[in-house]
């Protein structure tokens, strides 16, 4: 076809433009796209292919279509309560974070990164996936900060052991930055305040019991730029101002919002039979 290099210049992959829609973040999706679960104008899309405006989506069995958007991402700043888990399907049917979030008019919302079940605090969410997955992404070195309650003693050896780095069973992690809060010289019990630019499983309870202390007391109070407002009540949501999204697109590289990316809108199956037909 005439203007195919022009075709392809507008196409973007597939994967991002799906996790633009917040259908998943980019592994999930990579996961689908792997298993066949995904066809382009009725082909098997492989991992790399690409899609452009217009184009005619299945996924899962749910027919959608390639639009463009110049809507600003979304992000929620939610107080995780203790008690609730981050997963969206939980097989013991606790609660979720997912449950009182309002519905968004486009896509889903996207945990950023997880907090388990005992910690509480600041948990981001968002529709747009490609800021999820650059937010978690090791590589942007986006900071996340804990306040921290241990039991015992801690001395100067520990903090300097926990700063220079451990071993963990999944390899070597540390603390960038470890202050002590003020405590009464009696209490069995010393606050922290921990920042670390990784968010694996479990790493500040771990990193802790290394040093054989037990957390009893988890807290995020910040993710990158975003602080937890202290009005915010446990187990409620605020939206971010445009300002603070913007901020942590930049804090993770992610170009501002208003960019008009590509991205995806489920379509009844008899406009899809219309769309063959004008193929």
């Amino acid at each position: 076809m005439a203007g195919g290099r022009c075709r392809a210049s507008m196409a973007e992959r597939l994967q991002k433009i799906l996790a633009n829609s917040g259908l998943g973040s980019r592994r999930q999706l990579e996961s689908l796209i792997a298993a066949g679960e995904i066809n382009v104008n009725r082909q098997t899309a492989k991992l790399g292919d690409r899609a452009e405006l217009n184009d005619d989506l299945t996924i899962s069995g749910r027919f959608y279509r390639v639009v463009r958007e110049d809507t600003s991402s979304r992000v929620l700043a939610y107080h995780k309560p203790i008690g609730e888990v981050t997963s969206r399907d939980d097989p013991e049917h606790r609660k979720t974070v997912f449950d009182k979030l309002p519905k968004p008019a486009m896509g889903r919302w996207i945990s950023v990164g997880r907090l388990d079940i005992n910690t509480l605090g600041l948990l981001l969410l968002t529709t747009d996936g490609e800021l999820a997955n650059a937010l978690m992404h090791p590589s942007s070195q986006v900071e996340r900060e804990y306040a921290v309650r241990v039991h015992g003693r801690v001395s100067d050896s520990h903090l300097e052991q926990l700063r220079n780095g451990v071993e963990l069973e999944d390899g070597p992690a540390k603390f960038d930055k470890i202050r002590e809060e003020r405590s009464s010289e009696d209490s069995a019990n010393r606050w922290f305040q921990v920042v670390l630019k990784e968010g694996r499983n479990r790493e500040v309870r771990r990193l802790w019991e290394s040093q054989g202390f037990v957390v009893s007391r988890l807290i995020r109070v910040r993710y990158g730029p975003i602080i937890l407002p202290k009005w915010l009540k446990r187990g409620a949501h605020s939206e971010l101002p445009v300002a603070d999204v913007n901020s942590l697109m930049e804090a993770c590289s992610v170009k501002p919002a208003g960019s008009g990316g590509l991205r995806v809108v489920p379509v009844h199956p008899r406009h899809k039979r219309r769309a063959r037909r004008r193929r």
